[in-house]
Order: structure tokens, then C-alpha cells, then sequence
């Protein structure tokens, strides 16, 4: 299901390996409150298992990502056409995340230049802007933006520095940070937070080799959403320094 029954180009992963997207089934206007109470249920149940908080993920190219975006979403009822009805699904999401959790346990993920899977708007510093500001309304507790550093809007740069100039609450960054970029971008007042996935992915113990200053495995994208342990739990620990003085690895997760 999507806002739109626009089928993306490229494949999915699946368990059989990659396969063709299909087509999806546009949501009827009547479905939409269902499918938010799914999130709040989802939300619940994080909490009954013990977790500390959660994150919505309203980025890369997922239901969410779907309805902001003009690109993929061409719905004329409450839930598109203007910017503010295509940020109508999010903000109920956040809404309703929020009543299970309180909205100081709740983040919200977005992704204003991914073009994964098809995804484009044509205004996104207008859309993603917009979708800050209005997120100031909640006392979230962060908000994590996913965008490469090199990315380019217009020729007027990222999209990440206006969302800092207009969301109030602590800012998550990702994107091509390694240890200094990460370091950078707090002591400048660019974020609050820097958070790694592929560099963490390939390192577990990425925390003590930045304090140490150890090097960092590469990461083997040939490996990504493979479906077993291959280039997901195998990636070597930093060991003990050898009589060369230099780095050793152990399989062992810290």
C-alpha cells in the first residue's frame, strides 16, 4: 500500500534475492486512520518490551517519506495535494506515537534528499522545512535528519542547516560523518547529535577505536541486506596492540 499507486523502478530484497516492485494499492481515505493506529500499537508494544524510546522512521522512501513527498504522493483528498495535507499522515503518526509514549521518548527520522526507490519532491527545502517547523508543536525529543554531506539542493546546499535554523528541539545529524566531522559538527552548532550506521555496521566497537583513534574497518556493501551473518555480525573487534605496536583484531563484540 502507498499514498499512490505509483510503482517505484529497480527491486526489492527479499529472501529469494531481488525481485521486480510490484505496483502498490493506493490507500482509501477511510484506511488511513487504521493504519496510524498501527504505528501507536507498534509504539506500545516497544514500550511493554522494555524499551527507552523510539524513532519514527520517516525517511527513506517508507509510508511516511511516501505521503510528504509530491513525488510519490498525488492524492486530491485530505491527505495531498498541499503541503500541509501531505504532512497530515506524519504529523498523526507523531500524534499518535506520542499519546503511548509521551513526546519527550519519541524522535522522528527524516530524509529531505534521498532519491532511493523513485523518491523526488519538487520543493524539498520548502516540504522538509515545513514538516520541522511544524514538528516543534510536539517537544519530540530529537529530530534525526539523514542526508550525505555532499548532497546539493538547488544549488543552495544541504537541507539539514535550515532544518537547524527552524526546529527547536536537539538535532540528530547522519550522513558521511566519520570521528572529526562528528566532532566538527557539535562544536560548530550544526548538531546536537551525530549518529553512524554503515561505519557502525562494519565496526562494533566503533566507540572505543574513535577513542583510541584505532582504524576503522571498511565496510562491504557487496554484503548489505544479505539476509545472514556474512558482512553483518563477522566484522572484527579491535584486539590487543601486537610487539609491533600496532592494531590487532579479535572476533570478539564489544
Amino acid at each position: 500500500m502507498a499514498p499512490s499507486a505509483i510503482k517505484p523502478s529497480g527491486e526489492a530484497y527479499t529472501y529469494q534475492g531481488l525481485q521486480p516492485f510490484v505496483p502498490p494499492r493506493a490507500l482509501e481515505t477511510d484506511e488511513i486512520a487504521g493504519v496510524i493506529d498501527q504505528f501507536r500499537t507498534g509504539a506500545w508494544y516497544a514500550r511493554e518490551a522494555g524499551f527507552d524510546g523510539v524513532e519514527i522512521h520517516a525517511a527513506n522512501g517508507y509510508l511516511i517519506d511516501q505521503f510528504l513527498r509530491d513525488g510519490t504522493n498525488h492524492r486530491t483528498d485530505r491527505y495531498g495535494g498541499s503541503l500541509e495535507n501531505r504532512a497530515r499522515f506524519l504529523l498523526e503518526v507523531v500524534g499518535a506515537v506520542s499519546g503511548a509514549w509521551g513526546p519527550d521518548r519519541v524522535g522522528v527520522r527524516l530524509s529531505p534528499t534521498s532519491s532511493f526507490n523513485d523518491m523526488s519532491d519538487s520543493d524539498p527545502l520548502r516540504a522538509f522545512t515545513y514538516a520541522a517547523r511544524r514538528l516543534n508543536e510536539y517537544g519530540l525529543a530529537y529530530l534525526h535528519v539523514v542526508e550525505p554531506l555532499s548532497a546539493d539542493i538547488r544549488e543552495n546546499g544541504r537541507v539539514t542547516p535550515h532544518l537547524r535554523r527552524v526546529f527547536e528541539g536537539p538535532l540528530m545529524v547522519n550522513g558521511g560523518y566519520d570521528a572529526a566531522l562528528g566532532h566538527e559538527a557539535i562544536a560548530r552548532g550544526r548538531a546536537d547529535l551525530v549518529s553512524f550506521g554503515v561505519l557502525f555496521l562494519a565496526n562494533p566497537d566503533m566507540p572505543r577505536r574513535f577513542a583510541i583513534g584505532a582504524p576503522l574497518n571498511p565496510p562491504d556493501p557487496s554484503t548489505f541486506y544479505g539476509g545472514d551473518a556474512h558482512g553483518y555480525l563477522d566484522y572484527p573487534s579491535v584486539g590487543e596492540l601486537d610487539e609491533h605496536g600496532s592494531l590487532t583484531a579479535c572476533g570478539c563484540s564489544l
